[in-house]
């Protein structure tokens, strides 16, 4: 892609941000329903922006909890631009400049590993977001993937956390197409789409020179329905949960 197209869609993107910086000061949305649906139509905004389509397969899960493989970061605003929603995000992206405020402006519940009241803390956060009838999103592979398969492993706490809240969760799997002109010139998914070693401002440069992306998302059409076993042992429930949401993949 031409440098100066790349400039400018960067700009634009970056446009987009200040933009709903400004609209978050100025509205300061309260309550959890607000914020999420802040966080909503700003994604949609921005997937527009960046010439990202995507169509849905299955019925959207409008409550509970919906577990999802984890490519790159566009995975978020995919899920949200669908429809209002809570996010569950490690607590380094509190941290990060700008995105870190957006998120916690936008309702978005973290979780720290390795912290004693951390789980207790997300338990809460997920709890209201159930509460307030918003569904509850979280990515339990702890990081995203380059796709070299399905899903990695996941890790268990959240989806233990959910079976105790007694609240039902659905799976989803997300995938990328790349435009013909994209793959004519040696773009991959891999390498442009999904976000691997490289950092985030590298990644981000790189994928403004793509041209159009289109993703496409899966829902199971029932909630997991956990053995015995996986309800009185997380590992193996975060192991069906994992299968289920391969079984979206085929």
């Amino acid at each position: 892609m031409n440098p100066v197209r790349k400039i400018y869609r960067a700009a634009k993107t970056v446009t987009l941000f200040l933009l709903a910086s400004v609209e978050l000061i100025l509205t300061r949305p309260q309550t959890r329903a607000e914020r999420a649906a802040w966080l909503s139509r700003f994604c949609a905004r921005v997937l527009r922006g960046m010439d990202i389509t995507f169509d849905v397969v299955g019925e959207i899960p409008m409550s509970g909890a919906v577990v999802s493989n984890h490519l790159t970061y566009l995975d978020i605003l995919v899920h949200s631009a669908m429809r209002p929603c809570v996010f569950v995000s490690k607590m380094e992206l509190r941290k990060t400049p700008l995105l870190g405020w957006m998120s916690m402006m936008s309702g978005t519940v973290y979780v720290a590993r390795g912290a004693g009241g951390s789980a207790a803390k997300a338990a809460e956060g997920m709890a209201k977001g159930f509460r307030d009838g918003l569904p509850v999103v979280f990515f339990p592979e702890g990081t995203t993937g380059v796709g070299d398969v399905p899903a990695m492993s996941f890790r268990s706490g959240l989806i233990a956390q959910t079976i105790e809240a007694e609240a039902p969760m659905r799976a989803a799997f997300i995938s990328y197409r790349l435009s013909e002109k994209d793959i004519a010139a040696g773009k991959t998914l891999r390498k442009d789409v999904h976000w691997g070693p490289e950092t985030l401002w590298a990644h981000l440069w790189g994928f403004v020179g793509l041209h159009t992306l289109h993703a496409t998302i899966k829902f199971a059409k029932e909630p997991i329905q956990f053995t015995e076993a996986a309800i009185h042992d997380r590992k193996i429930a975060a192991e069906e949960a994992r299968t289920a949401v391969i079984a979206l993949s085929v």
